[in-house]
């Protein structure tokens, strides 16, 4: 069964964040999640648009309390795989800028793998973290958000312990617009990384999705 076009904008999100695709070496992969307690809001969130690829529903494990779930192996996802994964390490597709157009895309990036910098006197600003990805793959990024959604930002390379790490950093000339395309898919687990000043409308699942759930 194909991926519909939400699926594939939110795997997306998930390859460019936390999210990892297990190649089954039977020309199929899988999709896994898996967050803390204190993300289960976001997990069951995430099942609601990948419930029909599901086996079963997210469960928690004992020892870590971690939330996940996993879909069956697809054909499917293997398309995915081998544009995020050519040489078996994760990169940024060369052909992100087609991939990378619609604001839940951004919004679940963020959600996986972005910070807020908040200080008084109205001063804040995001980060996406991209410790990942080459300077190179960062720059595309850097693009796309430019093209795409109209998001200036600028490259940062902050050290620690001698080791530098590669952020994607959202300032003043470009975290409005970030803001207005992330805040309708935010949800209230992820409050912290909003300014305390743009209040969250609570998620709410439609009876189809809580169906799912159950």
């Amino acid at each position: 069964m194909a991926l519909s076009q939400t699926q594939e904008q939110i795997v997306t999100g998930l390859l460019l964040g936390d999210g990892y695709l297990e190649f089954d070496k039977f020309k199929a992969s899988r999709l896994q999640i898996k967050q803390t307690e204190r993300k289960r809001e976001y997990v069951f969130w995430l099942y609601t648009y990948f419930a029909d690829k599901v086996r079963t529903p997210p469960k928690q494990r004992l020892d870590t309390k971690q939330w996940y779930f996993s879909t069956r192996s697809l054909r499917e996802l293997e398309e995915w795989r081998s544009i995020f994964y050519p040489r078996g390490k994760k990169v940024v597709p060369q052909n992100i800028v087609g991939l990378l157009t619609d604001p839940i895309t951004l919004a679940v990036w963020f959600m996986d793998d972005g910070v807020l910098d908040y200080r008084v006197r109205s001063h804040y600003s995001f980060t996406l973290s991209t410790d990942a990805f080459s300077i190179a793959e960062v720059q595309l990024l850097q693009h796309t958000l430019l093209k795409n959604f109209g998001i200036e930002s600028s490259i940062q390379t902050p050290s620690s312990r001698g080791t530098k790490y590669t952020k994607l950093y959202i300032g003043r000339n470009g975290r409005e617009k970030f803001l207005a395309a992330i805040r309708p898919y935010m949800l209230e687990c992820f409050a912290y990384k909003m300014p305390p000043h743009y209040s969250l409308t609570p998620q709410r699942l439609n009876s189809m999705q809580l169906q799912r759930v159950r």
